[in-house]
């Protein structure tokens, strides 16, 4: 299997030139800024899913690439997969919608944001079993924050595109690294593309879907097989670095996933160095795909 991670530095002076020019709001800080971590999740890729072929890093353009990375990682540029007219993009889910057209891209492969970090050996059946993705998901009846509307309308997108019927509650996978495959993908993409397009913006709106949309459509095909790797959540607003040390020493999950949200400026740089020491604790050896 593959891996595809997404990747923003927000600080790139190239790219707050081409934000600036593009759009006219204000950077929302805790979306786009870089806390430091990517080369520790290459790390923990390399220790502890060793079984992983490709590692695919998906970025806006060639100076979002960080100097330290080697020829070994992937680089995929938004230019690559995402049609013109829907560039420049600053949103996630326009990204998400063409993870598919990935030259290369083998049929499994695992989708980590880089706020998901795999701390503990992972085995294949952790992701796929028997040719199906391995998916855990939540049922929701409140709209009431932007993702949950993304979730909303990839829920019913899907359904419609598989004749399913819609009722008062609609899907939301679990946040964790998400498990696709390449054709349902295609064909869940074919099957919509019209909407899909109509639904895709520079910047997050709450008409836009995510990849809840391909989620959705592959466990409504019958695609997926319950289940979720274990995870832990922190909460870099209020997590403290003693608590952080005590489970990187220790990890009681195979994942961690770690949330930017409510981080202030001010506290941006001390937050980053603990989140830093801590990684580089459990991960102090280069990764293959560093220089």
């Amino acid at each position: 299997m593959d891996i595809v991670i997404t990747y923003v530095n927000g600080a790139d002076p190239e790219w707050l030139r081409s934000y600036s020019e593009f759009c006219d709001k204000p950077v929302i800080a805790k979306r786009y800024r870089d806390w430091g971590t990517l080369r520790y999740l290459l790390r923990a890729i390399d220790v502890n899913l060793p079984f992983v072929n490709r590692v695919f890093l998906v970025v806006s353009d060639c100076s979002q690439v960080p100097d330290w990375v080697s020829p070994r990682l992937d680089i995929v540029l938004h230019k690559d997969i995402i049609p013109e007219e829907f560039l420049p993009t600053f949103n996630s889910t326009t990204i998400e919608m063409f993870l598919h057209r990935i030259p290369g891209l083998g049929e499994e492969f695992v989708y980590f944001n880089d706020d998901i970090f795999p701390l503990l050996p992972c085995s294949p059946e952790d992701f796929f079993r028997d040719g199906k993705a391995v998916m855990d998901f939540h049922k929701c009846l409140l709209k009431n924050a932007q993702y949950r509307k993304h979730a909303f309308n990839s829920d019913r997108l899907a359904r419609k595109a598989l004749g399913k019927p819609a009722g008062l509650l609609f899907l939301r996978p679990k946040h964790s690294a998400t498990t696709m495959l390449k054709s349902v993908l295609q064909e869940a993409y074919d099957k919509s593309e019209c909407e899909i397009r109509s639904r895709i913006s520079p910047l997050r709106e709450n008409y836009n879907l995510n990849q809840y949309y391909f989620l959705d459509y592959q466990l409504l095909s019958g695609h997926c097989v319950g289940g979720a790797i274990s995870k832990k959540h922190f909460s870099l607003a209020i997590a403290t670095r003693r608590d952080m040390r005590e489970f990187f020493r220790s990890p009681s999950s195979k994942l961690v996933g770690i949330n930017d949200t409510k981080v202030s400026p001010e506290k941006f740089k001390t937050v980053k160095s603990m989140l830093e020491d801590c990684f580089s604790t459990i991960f102090p050896e280069k990764s293959r795909f560093e220089k």
